[in-house]
């Protein structure tokens, strides 16, 4: 069984690398070579259908408002969002993607589906199915873990 936990090990270090290796080369062309892999996935959790505060973009991200508040004043200063103060109550600050970040944002979705068409090619639904199944079960023990310890 440990031979059993150390191939499974393997596997989910080199794909998790891999995954993320290929993200990189994927998205930080010369074009975007002013933003990290972080920034990417800020510029993810701000979205594209309505803007979000502070607090909100932090939460989806799992971060302190207070360390997200660094990276997103970069990304104000490098045009990939802006800031917008809420007309009914001025205390409230909302961030939204400018042109430059929609397309990052767009960049990094078709990024995903072409990765996840190109894993699935050769599988099954039923094979599909069960990965999802499988991959949802291992995030939610993860997240178990990660209550667990705050």
């Amino acid at each position: 069984m440990n031979h059993m936990y150390e191939e499974l090990n393997d596997a989910v270090v080199t794909l998790v690398s891999d995954f993320m290796n290929l993200e990189k080369m994927a998205l930080l062309s010369s074009e975007f070579s002013d933003i990290s892999m972080n920034d990417v996935h800020i510029i993810d959790a701000v979205g594209v259908e309505e803007s979000r505060n502070m607090s909100n973009i932090a939460h989806r991200l799992s971060v302190t408002v207070g360390s997200l508040t660094t990276a997103m004043n970069g990304l104000v200063r490098k045009g990939y969002v802006q800031r917008e103060r809420s007309e009914v109550d001025r205390r409230v600050v909302y961030i939204r993607l400018t042109d430059k970040g929609q397309v990052v944002y767009e960049r990094h979705n078709q990024y995903h589906m072409k990765l996840m068409q190109s894993m699935t090619a050769q599988m099954s639904e039923d094979e599909v199915r069960a990965m999802i199944v499988c991959l949802h079960q291992a995030g939610q023990i993860l997240n178990g873990l990660k209550e667990a310890g705050r």
